[in-house]
């Protein structure tokens, strides 16, 4: 078995050697772990379920998972049994609001996705208020966002008490995030975990590390529409560079769900299966190109984590 270190040291002595490697692991969860893994895509309890059946079947620590179809597609039985299983295993359930400018009758949103996530007009502000009252009222302790007047809202209703103070915000991969600046920014707002461009660079991460406290959120597989990148044998270097990073498994060569719903059939949960299969495929090499960082992969119940409450 060849670690890291051992292949870098090949590789400089043929004459080719690794530039640019992140030094070791500073920052961490408050747990003590330094990445965590995110399974995206989790549409429903249905979906969760076959997520953590499979997570138990391969030893696969999932801390999170997330949804992208809304709070608003889901019922609040579903709601509420996503929440129930969540605070079983110790998982921070993460869901989407909406609505959002893709879905909406503006067209702009329609020719590119720098938009498809922002809310269109005041009204559309409040109905993603909407549904983080109604998430927070069924148990759910984390939300996706993806507008950025909405996250400051958020942040303003954290303080006055109408959202837990607990209430974790994490913005979505459909806000640019690609530099530090902006991601202090962002934690300005109120963001309380931060997605990030999906093709940056080791370095680009390093800087933004240096910008924020704020836990990353990477995919380390990228589904198609966001670059379609698989990036595995980058994963120590990102975790030494980005750490506390959640390592998202996101899937190439794969069916857009959102919105999700019955009429999809068995895919979101045959989907949900496979993300959690190529975490497992990255944990173990990590765990192969450095053994003691493998160790230190972090799951729940921890107390930074969204875990809902019941």
């Amino acid at each position: 078995m060849t670690n890291l270190a051992d292949l870098h040291a090949l590789m400089a002595r043929l004459g080719h050697p690794v530039a640019g490697t992140a030094s070791a692991v500073e920052s961490r969860f408050a747990d003590g772990a330094p990445y965590r893994f995110e399974i995206p895509s989790v549409e429903g309890p249905a979906v969760l379920e076959s997520v953590v059946a499979e997570a138990d079947r391969l030893g696969v620590p999932i801390a999170r998972t997330s949804q992208g179809s809304g709070v608003m597609m889901l019922t609040d039985a579903e709601i509420s049994d996503m929440a129930r299983i969540g605070a079983e295993r110790g998982i921070e359930i993460n869901l989407f609001l909406g609505p959002r400018a893709a879905w909406d009758t503006g067209g702009q949103a329609k020719l590119t996705q720098a938009v498809g996530a922002a809310a269109r007009g005041n009204a559309m502000v409040a109905a993603c208020v909407a549904d983080a009252l109604r998430a927070c009222s069924l148990g759910i302790r984390s939300l996706l966002v993806g507008d950025v007047g909405t996250l400051e809202v958020l942040r303003a209703l954290k303080e006055d008490g109408t959202l837990p103070a607990n209430l974790v915000l994490k913005t979505s991969v459909l806000i640019p995030l690609t530099n530090g600046p902006t991601a202090a920014v962002f934690e300005r707002l109120g963001a309380t975990t931060v997605n990030v461009g999906t093709d940056l660079t080791v370095p680009h991460l390093a800087e933004i590390r240096a910008a924020t406290r704020l836990p990353i959120d990477l995919y380390l597989e990228v589904p198609d529409d966001q670059g379609g990148f698989v990036r595995f044998y980058e994963a120590v270097e990102i975790v030494r560079a980005a750490a506390p990073v959640y390592l998202k498994m996101g899937l190439r060569n794969a069916p857009n769900i959102y919105p999700s719903g019955s009429h999809l059939g068995a895919v979101p949960r045959e989907l949900g299966r496979e993300r959690v299969r190529r975490a497992a495929l990255v944990q173990r090499l990590i765990e192969q190109l450095d053994p003691a960082l493998g160790k230190q992969v972090g799951a729940g119940p921890a107390p930074d984590l969204g875990v809902p409450e019941l």
